[in-house]
């Protein structure tokens, strides 16, 4: 009886310390590590001085300073985050990526905090048919890991599909005539591209796409699925947090003529 009853206590202690261990390694999420682009204005970009600006880099500052975490801004190419953010160089997402089925495999989401449609651009006096025949031949500019891409390469089949690191890349080489169109998020064309002197002579063109299938239901903070039952609920009540106290909508209203904030 002895024996068997140093063994419990024994297996007990072992629990409690398993139980402390956890404990002391389970993050506190006082200081995070967020991924941005900063090559995808006016949601994130590195202005004249070198420093991080836009949209969602005062958002990500706003949200950080609602849960009253230190945050350490971490710029990668888009279609290194995933990657960075599985190899635990960052801790969450902040790059306008979208909430889609196929992400959500692979990462946790937060809430989206904006929603808007995808377009195409192109020359201003172009003419094309939007239809998968229409657009044979026809070369594409699209950034790489995006929604876009995988819109296009699913659905024009046809086309040829030149794909970039960055949107900008994208824009410069429509500009010069490398390509006949791109795609990306309306506000990234507009502001972007179309409200800059580059973008003279170019225009939105065809409808606008926002099956749920391709472009999901927003874009929110991406994170690791194994965080995702804390850190996504202090993102969440962040973002509530933002739209109920006016800060969100005087972001918007700084870099955006329209509201972009998801419903």
């Amino acid at each position: 009886m002895k024996k068997r009853h140093l063994i419990a206590l024994a297996a007990v202690a072992t629990l409690g310390f398993s139980a402390l261990t956890a404990s002391a390694q389970a993050p506190d999420w006082k200081k995070i590590r967020i991924g941005v682009e900063g090559a995808y204005p006016p949601f994130s970009e590195v202005g004249a001085d070198g420093k991080l600006k836009g949209f969602e880099i005062d958002l990500a500052m706003a949200l950080c300073a609602e849960m009253k975490a230190e945050c350490t801004l971490v710029q990668q190419d888009f279609d290194g985050l995933i990657p960075a953010l599985q190899a635990k160089k960052i801790d969450a997402i902040i790059a306008s990526m979208s909430i889609t089925d196929d992400r959500k495999k692979a990462i946790g989401f937060s809430n989206p905090y904006y929603n808007t449609p995808a377009r195409f651009a192109a020359k201003a006096d172009a003419k094309f048919d939007f239809s998968p025949a229409g657009l044979k031949g026809k070369k594409i500019g699209v950034q790489r890991a995006t929604i876009h891409e995988k819109f296009v390469a699913e659905t024009f089949k046809q086309s040829n599909i030149v794909r970039y690191a960055t949107q900008d890349q994208a824009f410069l080489d429509l500009k010069s005539g490398r390509i006949d169109l791109t795609i990306a998020d309306l506000v990234a064309i507009d502001q972007g591209f179309l409200k800059t002197p580059a973008g003279k002579g170019f225009a939105f063109q065809g409808p606008s796409y926002d099956d749920v299938k391709y472009f999901g239901v927003g874009s929110g903070v991406g994170m690791r699925k194994a965080d995702e039952k804390v850190l996504a609920k202090k993102f969440n009540d962040a973002i509530a947090a933002v739209k109920a106290n006016g800060t969100f909508k005087k972001l918007n209203d700084k870099y955006f003529e329209y509201d972009i904030s998801a419903k």
